[in-house]
């Protein structure tokens, strides 16, 4: 008795049903229906992930790891820069810019002093967009 048989018998399987052959203890009338083409199509899933979005308004620069770990984490992060000193602030946008390229994301300015850091799976629309894009910039 092979050790596939003596399994098989463990777990209360009929052995006339199954053949040695088998991985996974695919059934015999089971495989003449399972078709290998089959294994090769691509199933779309649909998930219910919830997205996150951290919503984050640093004083200092040292603020700038727990952000960094948001974006890696692949959270949308919303920075609001208002109450930042403009040196901290372009020194953070720096930063979190690099990240975000790092992670395939982008970083957009969604109003005066706040930005919003997507990662790579995540895309911004809207017209509002078009319009700040074209308005001066924070630093000019």
């Amino acid at each position: 008795m092979s050790f596939v048989e003596k399994l098989k018998g463990l777990m209360g399987l009929d052995s006339e049903d199954y053949d040695n052959e088998d991985i996974g203890f695919i059934n015999k009338n089971e495989r003449e229906k399972y078709n290998k083409s089959d294994a090769k199509k691509v199933l779309s899933v649909n998930t219910t992930t919830q997205l996150q979005v951290v919503l984050v308004k640093p004083e200092k620069y040292e603020d700038a790891g727990e952000i960094a770990n948001s974006l890696n984490s692949k959270h949308t992060v919303v920075l609001n820069l208002e109450s930042t000193s403009k040196e901290i602030s372009r020194r953070l946008l720096d930063f979190l810019s690099g990240v975000a390229y790092a992670n395939d994301g982008q970083i957009k300015r969604v109003a005066n002093s706040t930005y919003i850091i997507t990662p790579y799976n995540v895309d911004i629309m809207g017209n509002l967009l078009d319009e700040i894009e074209g308005t001066e910039g924070f630093f000019g």
